[in-house]
C-alpha cells in the first residue's frame, strides 16, 4: 500500500467513500450525498489552505481511502489545533488502511508545526476509537445526543493527540 497526496484525478475515489460513508454509515453526519463538483471544491480548498488530502493506494493501484486535516475552529487562538477525518472505502476496511493513512497525516500535522490534533467520532464506533487510542489519542470529552441521523441521537466522542512538548504556543519546540 502507498499513502500520497491526493491529486484531481482522485476525485471520483474520493467521491465513492465518502457518499457511501453518507448512505451507509455514522462516520460523516451528512445525509445528502454530493458530487464530483464538491469534492473537487473540498480538494481544492485544503490545497489552497495548505492542508493535506491523502488517499492510500491498494495493490491494484486503486483509492482504498483518504484522509485530511483542516482547522479545528475558525478562531485565531485555534490555529495550532487540527481536525481530521479518515474514511476508508467499504471493502477494505480493518486491513490497517486507516492506520496508515493516520501514521502520514499525524507527521504532515506535526511537520506544519501543529500542535493538537482533534478527532471527533460517533461514540459507538469502537474500531475508530481503538486505532486513535492505539495512535495515542486520548478521549477528553464525550456530547450525549448532539446528532442525529437515520432515525436516532448520536453521541459525539472527542479524542486528542499533543503533537509537540512545546509550553510557548508560538515557539518551536522538537516533536516527540
Amino acid at each position: 500500500m502507498q499513502v500520497r497526496d491526493a491529486h484531481a484525478g482522485d476525485i471520483d475515489a474520493i467521491l465513492a467513500i465518502y457518499n457511501d460513508a453518507v448512505s451507509n454509515t455514522l462516520a460523516i453526519w451528512n445525509e445528502r450525498t454530493v458530487d464530483a463538483a464538491n469534492r473537487a471544491a473540498w480538494l481544492a480548498e485544503r490545497q489552497r489552505a495548505g492542508y493535506p488530502v491523502l488517499v492510500a493506494i491498494d495493490a491494484a493501484g486503486s483509492v482504498a481511502g483518504y484522509a485530511s486535516f483542516g482547522d479545528w475552529r475558525a478562531f485565531e487562538g485555534f490555529r495550532h489545533t487540527v481536525e481530521h477525518s479518515v474514511y476508508v472505502r467499504h471493502d477494505s476496511r480493518g486491513a490497517g488502511i486507516g492506520q496508515a493513512l493516520m501514521v502520514e497525516l499525524i507527521a504532515r500535522a506535526r511537520g506544519i508545526g501543529k500542535h493538537v490534533m482533534v478527532a471527533g467520532i460517533e461514540a459507538r464506533n469502537a474500531g475508530s476509537i481503538a486505532l486513535h487510542k492505539k495512535l495515542g489519542f486520548v478521549e477528553v470529552g464525550l456530547m450525549p445526543q448532539v446528532g442525529t441521523k437515520f432515525g436516532g441521537w448520536l453521541d459525539l466522542a472527542f479524542l486528542q493527540l499533543t503533537l509537540d512538548a512545546r509550553s510557548d504556543p508560538d515557539g518551536i519546540a522538537p516533536s516527540r
